[in-house]
């Protein structure tokens, strides 16, 4: 017989992935209009503070490079970014975001701001922020080196959230 903790966890386990839907389906419809996807603006959001290879970058928004690869593909050809091999190492490619970039970004943050309830406790989302990452690194542990949290945040002010 299962107990009421252990119910109410399942309970909150099903609510958490009905409540993460909800927002994906949300973020994709406010994102289409301006050409990007979520794992496009995790990408982005990754390089705002700086030029990262393409292995941090992917270790730092916790998936593959190979996946990642794919993503980028499409904002390079979109001039949201560039990829260069530096002469000291011609195996990385630096992901570096254009100005282009960062208006697409600022862009994406604005639609999923006004797409949301304004509603919403801030002081209440910071516990609900707190909770959702240690959730994450029971399923997900940060690799070494990497912040906790399904989208680490690397500067104040950026919008976090789950992605790629």
């Amino acid at each position: 017989m299962t107990s009421e903790p252990e119910r109410d966890l399942g309970d909150s386990y099903r609510l958490l992935s009905l409540a993460a839907r909800l927002v994906e389906r949300r973020q994709d419809d406010v994102l289409a209009p301006l050409g990007l996807t979520r794992a496009a603006v995790i990408a982005l959001e990754g390089i705002e503070p700086g030029p990262l290879n393409q292995e941090q970058l992917a270790a730092l928004v916790h998936v593959t490079s190979q996946t990642l690869g794919k993503v980028l593909a499409r904002l390079e050809a979109g001039g949201l970014l560039t990829r260069t091999r530096p002469p000291t190492d011609r195996r990385q490619l630096v992901v570096a975001l254009t100005a282009a970039g960062q208006a697409a970004l600022t862009a994406a943050r604005r639609a999923e701001k006004d797409a949301f309830p304004a509603d919403v406790d801030p002081e209440g989302s910071k516990g609900l922020q707190e909770e959702l990452a240690k959730v994450v690194d029971c399923f997900h542990p940060p690799q070494q080196g990497s912040p906790p949290g399904p989208v680490p945040q690397r500067r104040p002010g950026s919008s976090g959230g789950h992605r790629p």
